[in-house]
């Protein structure tokens, strides 16, 4: 290992965690890196509109991009263990950068296939950087309990961009247009990976060379990881359906504002609760504390199913938010335990893409129902279905308590192999 990866816990813990060398570059480049996923369905909506496309048309494309980018993350997250982070995640960023930045020169109406295409495609290839920078935290920080705080911000700060990007790219619309706003989009995508692939941990990471468990199936292999995966599927669905249960309160209530302040409450509670949640240590292992905070979690649903008021409900959606980041860390802790050696990044990815699907069929569902007086108990219906889950799959996800193979550095590697 390197003189840094050495250092003793005592020393590293005293340091304020953003002052730890490469950890902010990683943490705000992975931000800036992910807006595209909260900024392109918004400016794909906005542009179908400016060419004169149906709403359903652009609802439809934004589907399609969300779908498409939940499946292709384990993908690539599978060739990230076998490669390395640089070249996968490169190619991807590439590949996704251009397809966002020649949509706005094509008539989507005229040629809908085309868009079609393009759009699958960025989807398919959005770079793994959240599964990336997961992975990191175990290389960069080997005292437990600053990995555990580092995701816990990390998991918190996820919410920025969904409460960043979508204004960013009404405004730059309303001013510039949406072609405009596609290509800030594209470009921010692009500047966020080359910040985090040009640092020095993501270029000398490289996966544990190991012999790869679990064949084909890679960490769908391991039965407590696939109910996990449905389990956190259960979350997604919370808040897809949240999000849709916010633009119905605003029409209720004649406040266009509640459907952007909902969900920024939601965020800003789970940041809150990430930086709460980051700060001390927590009894049990983490599948323990896992299942305590889905419990948490589904109570702080209730208070939005007692018909509250138009600020009320905006209060109310940062309780959920509080415990969002403790539930979600605690997942990601628990696929870093029991994950098949050599399949940590690509374990990750199906767990991102497992809330990404959740997320996308809530929002489905709950379009369908957002006339009818359902569609409050829907977020709430999500996290009782992720409790339900885990609890039936206690024994199966109960995380060893020895440690696994992390990914290495390149000197690392070599020092080894010199010794």
């Amino acid at each position: 290992m390197n003189s840094r990866t050495s250092r003793p816990p005592a020393r590293s813990a005293s340091r304020p965690l953003l002052a730890e060398r490469h950890v902010a570059r990683l943490l705000v480049g992975t931000l800036a890196g992910r807006l595209p996923n909260g900024m392109a369905p918004v400016a794909i909506l906005l542009l179908i509109a400016e060419q004169g496309g149906s709403l359903a048309a652009g609802g439809l494309l934004c589907a399609l991009y969300g779908l498409a980018s939940a499946i292709g993350q384990p993908a690539l997250g599978r060739m990230v263990d076998r490669r390395g982070q640089t070249r996968v995640t490169a190619a991807a960023v590439l590949i996704t950068t251009v397809c966002l930045l020649v949509l706005p020169y094509i008539d989507t109406v005229l040629h809908p296939a085309l868009a079609v295409g393009l759009v699958v495609l960025a989807g398919l290839s959005t770079p793994p950087l959240e599964a990336n920078l997961r992975a990191l935290w175990g290389a960069l920080l080997p005292d437990p309990e600053r990995r555990r705080a580092a995701l816990a911000l990390d998991t918190g700060a996820q919410g920025l961009i969904y409460v960043a990007g979508p204004p960013l790219v009404a405004l730059l619309s309303a001013v510039h247009g949406p072609g405009v706003a596609m290509t800030v989009t594209a470009a921010l995508g692009l500047l966020g990976a080359t910040t985090v692939l040009s640092a020095a941990p993501s270029r000398a990471w490289l996966p544990a060379v190991v012999a790869r468990a679990g064949g084909f199936l890679g960490p769908l292999h391991h039965g407590g990881l696939r109910l996990l995966f449905l389990a956190v599927g259960g979350v997604g669905f919370a808040l897809g359906s949240m999000n849709v249960w916010a633009v119905a309160m605003a029409d209720r209530h004649g406040m266009t504002l509640l459907s952007g302040l909902i969900p920024a409450a939601l965020s800003i509670g789970s940041l809150v609760g990430g930086i709460l949640y980051g700060r001390r240590r927590w009894p049990g292992r983490p599948s323990s504390q896992l299942v305590t905070a889905a419990l948490l979690f589904a109570a702080a649903w209730v208070p939005l199913n007692l018909a509250p008021g138009p600020l009320a409900a905006t209060a109310f959606t940062a309780l959920p938010g509080l415990f969002l980041t403790a539930l979600v860390t605690s997942a990601f802790l628990t696929v870093d335990a029991l994950a098949p050696a050599g399949t940590r990044t690509e374990a990750y990815a199906w767990l991102i893409a497992a809330v990404g699907t959740g997320q996308a069929a809530g929002t489905a569902l709950a379009g369908v129902l957002s006339t009818g007086p359902t569609t409050a108990a829907l977020p709430a219906a999500g996290a009782v279905a992720c409790l339900g889950v885990l609890l039936g799959a206690r024994r199966r996800l109960a995380t060893p308590g020895k440690p696994r193979p992390r990914g290495q550095h390149r000197r690392a590697q070599a020092h080894a192999a010199h010794r």
